[in-house]
């Protein structure tokens, strides 16, 4: 007998909702408009995570 059970928090409901408000955010947009967009984002999580930062720096010295 198997029972299932309600998840307090589904991660891939959570992600499956992120991906899609994005594809309709950029579903109209040319090519440009979309590395516009990605670059802003990386941008803006670069800021709010400085760790990212470190972690780039690092990554470039290992090469």
């Amino acid at each position: 007998m198997t029972t299932t059970k309600k998840k307090a928090f589904d991660c891939v409901a959570m992600m499956h909702a992120g991906g899609l408000r994005i594809h309709e955010e950029l579903k109209d947009k040319t090519r440009e408009e979309k590395l516009a967009y990605w670059r802003a984002r990386d941008e803006a999580a670069r800021r709010e995570h400085p760790r990212l930062r470190e972690l780039d720096h690092a990554e470039h010295l290992a090469k």
